[in-house]
């Protein structure tokens, strides 16, 4: 297994799985712990002393807190309210490796853990009005260390959890869950195990290690200076955290309960989201000349034609039109463009296997599912001049407009997961393309769009630096 793919898990068996009763308890009287604080001595002397004593297979469930505050990760804040914020958003900047969500004054980010959660888990809650804490640097190697400490000086074979407190998409409310872990399988995959009815489970992966952090807050809570807790009766989840066990494959960090980013439908939030489709929306539009047998909804295309009307135009004008063209129709208009093209071409002293090879290149407007033909309309709101500058000018703005919605159409149909190739053909044979399809003289053709689901997956295209296609003069 790699960081950042999701673990492999093995089977386990229903029968294996099954707990006993299970118990837990949170210690009364532990000291408010500082930095430099024997944060295992406390916790042995705690809970060997009381009444339900530290067994063998017991889990320590502590909050991330405690760690925080024993292991430095602590920082003085000025108890002014505008300065204190200010503090707590560069933590959280320094802390952040992404921001995920934005929402009002919730800021949802992702450490360098790979943990998901508000602010970056920097926190001004259980401490001195005085301080902010910060999660601690590697909640695994905590917990791993905490164990091994614990062991040596009660003699009980025990499994740590360490927790923060969450929120959960589609879900109101918090709850804690597993940000650090050693000696214990922190999730249980049934993949292929069969239920009491006789069904297969297919995808059921239980994160247990985030179930213990949940149940064990029921008995530490939030405001009874109960830090930690002790959760018995799930024996057969610990292994051998040193490795020494048959099961050497199984997920034991929580970082292991970590989705990567590849496999996460829910990485950004809708603000972040949006923001990245417009910054990826032109380089995604590619030309594809390829295209599947899929249909292309009628509605996503009229659609795409909508959102390319809102390119801008001269004059608060609408001079663009958009025609789809089908059947008959169709196969009428490209075998009239292919007799003129070839006329061109022989004109041009092209034959045999050149001229074969040009005249294919118009073969995907007859294989693409969709074609679309662009115009300008002339007579929709341009000025007439008397002098022919401006007059050339005029339709140079208009053609302009055209392009403009053009491309404003290529990269909606990409949006929509579409792929597209505009054919210049149409405009060198205007009054041809005019003829077949009973438009008016008016309407200025702007070349065909191909359009159809892609044959094969499209990579957005690689930035282009803008070199000498971008200067500045003063």
């Amino acid at each position: 297994m790699t960081d950042g793919a999701v673990p492999e898990i093995r089977r386990w068996s229903v029968e294996h799985a099954a707990p006993s009763d299970v118990t837990m308890w949170a210690p009364d009287g532990l000291p408010e712990f500082r930095p430099g604080d024997d944060l295992a001595g406390v916790l042995a002397d705690a809970l060997t002393a009381d009444p339900h004593g530290l067994a063998d297979g017991d889990i320590v469930v502590l909050t991330s807190k405690v760690l925080s505050k024993t292991e430095g990760r602590i920082v003085p804040a000025p108890t002014d309210p505008e300065e204190r914020d200010a503090l707590r958003r560069r933590l959280v900047d320094a802390e952040s490796v992404r921001v995920v969500a934005r929402v009002n004054r919730t800021l949802i980010t992702e450490n360098r853990l790979g943990i998901v959660q508000a602010a970056a888990g920097v926190d001004g809650s259980n401490v001195d009005a005085r301080e902010l804490a910060l999660l601690p640097e590697d909640p695994d190697a905590s917990a791993a260390a905490l164990a091994r400490e614990l062991r040596e000086r009660t003699g009980a074979r025990v499994a740590v959890v360490v927790t923060d407190t969450m929120g959960r998409a589609w879900r109101t409310g918090q709850i804690d869950m597993a940000i650090g872990a050693a000696g214990l399988r922190v999730s249980v995959g049934y993949d292929g195990a069969v239920d009491r009815q006789g069904n297969e489970l297919l995808v059921t992966d239980v994160a247990v290690a985030d179930e213990i952090a949940s149940a064990a807050d029921l008995v530490k809570g939030k405001l009874g200076a109960r830090p930690v807790a002790v959760v018995r009766g799930v024996r057969h989840l610990l292994v051998d955290d040193e490795g020494d066990d048959d099961e050497v494959d199984v997920p034991r960090r929580a970082r292991d309960l970590v989705r990567g980013g590849e496999f996460d439908l829910f990485r950004l939030g809708t603000a972040e989201a949006l923001a990245q489709g417009r910054r990826e929306a032109v380089p995604t539009r590619r030309s594809v000349r390829r295209f599947s047998d899929d249909p292309v909804p009628a509605d996503d295309l009229a659609d795409a034609v909508t959102d390319a009307l809102t390119a801008p135009a001269p004059h608060h004008s609408t001079p663009i039109r958009f025609v789809r063209v089908t059947g008959d129709a169709r196969t009428r208009l490209l075998d009239a463009l292919r007799a003129d093209w070839e006329r061109d071409l022989r004109g041009d002293g092209h034959t045999g296997d050149v001229l074969a090879r040009r005249l294919a290149r118009g073969d995907l407007l007859r294989t693409s599912p969709e074609l679309i033909l662009p115009f300008v309309d002339d007579a929709a709101g341009a000025h007439d001049y008397p002098d022919a500058r401006r007059a050339d000018c005029e339709e140079t703005m208009f053609t302009v407009a055209g392009g403009a919605a053009v491309q404003s159409l290529l990269v909606a149909l990409a949006a929509r997961g579409l792929g597209s190739c505009w054919v210049g053909s149409t405009i060198f044979a205007a009054e041809t393309t005019r003829r077949e399809l009973g438009l008016p003289s008016t309407w200025r053709p702007l070349g065909a769009v191909a359009v159809g689901y892609p044959a094969e997956p499209v990579p957005p295209r690689e930035p282009r630096p803008a070199g000498e296609a971008y200067m500045s003069v003063e």
